[in-house]
């Protein structure tokens, strides 16, 4: 798939970015290190050993290249007309003893960050990316989704149990796809039959995806950073909707239970669609009929306006939240995007809410009631999500503009050309080819998104992370 990479060579500016990256931490109080009682309560901690023993399913992990906080492995095979999924996620409700000081500190965290110098983990690693991660060739204990599915990929029926699995084979995206496109035979080798199958029950749903490019600053083995910007492959994709799957089944079984949290997010309002649609019409790409998940999905990802197109398209996408409820179920549980009620279960490494989410769901999966410190603390996610979430959004947001101000040190004083993508009254998002850098600039009168445009860069500040265009 196209991507974009543009290098911060080594020099002053690349120095000043390692500082500016460096104090990015404390701005947003994101301690990498752990107090002593976290650590050792961790590596003392033990999960229940289960009863059912899963070895001999041969699980598979697929995830960033190098990454070692594995929360999910899956199986896929057929079974008569149609398939079996298992998806095994990471036992972290046994890991983690609720009020220790394991999980007081991940309360604080709330999720795991993702900096440009390495990540800020929500459980110490000890945990995280050693004995609760489904690492390849190691026995793990995991709680293990079982789904079957039709020929046309309904879930017909599933199961969750406690089990001990053992992954044997660590994937990741780009060479999963290489493989997949050669026919090669593998762990993955159904999923494009089986993700193609769930995208579909997606569209009849009325679900829809905005897939914008992922947008991501790396660091090279020089010490060298760097800005990347690609579309996810179709693995990638096809592996979402295992992942979404198995968060609708979790939402089934929190309602069952009358006590949960989901992740919902509201219908875009009729103003809304208006303003998308007339948007759409001065791009040149008129959505005029049918339902705006199957215009999203239509889109030639190779057309230059579609990024213009997907950006005007986020607007419909916003009011994400999380949904607490015990005694009855809500009324209105649905989350618009995906067209179902759903639940935020198969990241517990990495997300808070998720261990609440699997705790509740294993013990209605057992005909037992929800656990007493689960239900006594609902009430307290929504604010430490939503606090760990505007930590996330602030780290990340400053980590790019801080790199692209370096991209750009070294152009200050010359004139670049850039595409506009997104008007924003007299000024205008832009997206530089060359470095690989969306800034926001001002614009003459008239400029529509899709225009190309001549920027002259006046002044790049990294340790702020701001960059000053003219016109």
């Amino acid at each position: 798939m196209p991507q974009r990479r543009s290098h911060v060579a080594p020099s002053a500016a690349q120095t000043e970015l390692a500082s500016a990256l460096a104090g990015l931490r404390e701005s947003v109080d994101a301690p990498l290190d752990f107090p002593d009682e976290v650590i050792a309560e961790a590596e003392a901690s033990t999960a229940p050993v289960p009863q059912i023993d899963l070895r001999d399913v041969p699980f598979a992990t697929l995830d960033p290249e190098g990454s070692r906080d594995l929360d999910q492995a899956f199986h896929l095979e057929r079974a008569g007309t149609g398939y079996t999924v298992r998806y095994a996620i990471a036992d972290v409700p046994g890991f983690v003893a609720p009020g220790g000081a394991v999980d007081a500190e991940a309360r604080r965290r709330g999720q795991t960050l993702y900096a440009a110098d390495g990540s800020i983990p929500l459980h110490p690693r000890v945990l995280s990316e050693d004995r609760a991660s489904l690492l390849a060739d190691v026995d793990r204990p995991a709680l293990v989704w079982t789904f079957a599915l039709d020929s046309s990929g309904v879930v017909s029926d599933f199961r969750l149990e406690r089990a001990l699995i053992r992954s044997r084979a660590q994937l990741d995206y780009a060479t999963t796809q290489l493989a997949i496109d050669r026919g090669e035979d593998g762990p993955a080798a159904l999923l494009p039959e089986i993700g193609a199958l769930r995208m579909e029950q997606e569209r009849l749903r009325g679900g829809a995806s905005l897939n914008l490019p992922d947008e991501e600053v790396v660091r090279a083995e020089d010490g060298t950073y760097a800005i990347e910007r690609r579309r996810p492959l179709p693995v990638e994709e096809w592996n979402a909707q295992l992942s979404l799957m198995t968060g609708m089944a979790a939402a089934s079984l929190m309602l069952d239970a009358g006590v949960g949290i989901l992740r919902t997010m509201p219908e875009p309002d009729t103003a809304a669609f208006e303003t998308f649609r007339h948007q759409t019409e001065a791009l040149g790409r008129p959505w005029t009929a049918g339902a705006y998940g199957d215009y999203l999905r239509g889109l030639d990802r190779a057309d230059p306006m579609t990024l213009p197109v997907l950006e005007a398209a986020s607007s419909l996408f916003r009011g994400a939240g999380y949904l607490v409820f015990d005694g009855e179920a809500p009324g209105a549980a649905v989350q618009a995007a995906i067209a179902a009620p759903y639940a935020h279960a198969t990241a517990p490494l990495r997300r808070l809410v998720d261990r609440w989410a699997l705790a509740i769901c294993l013990a209605e999966a057992n005909g037992e009631p929800a656990p007493e410190w689960a239900r006594a603390s609902l009430g307290e996610l929504p604010a430490l999500m939503q606090e760990s979430g505007q930590r996330a959004s602030r780290l990340n947001a400053a980590t790019i503009n801080s790199v692209e101000a370096a991209l750009l040190t070294p152009l200050v004083g010359t004139t670049i050309e850039a595409t506009v993508i997104e008007l924003r009254g007299e000024r205008a998002a832009v997206q530089i080819a060359d470095p690989a850098v969306t800034a926001t600039a001002p614009l003459r009168p008239g400029a529509k998104p899709g225009d190309i445009v001549r920027l002259r860069i006046v002044r790049a500040d990294i340790a702020k992370g701001e960059v000053e265009f003219a016109i």
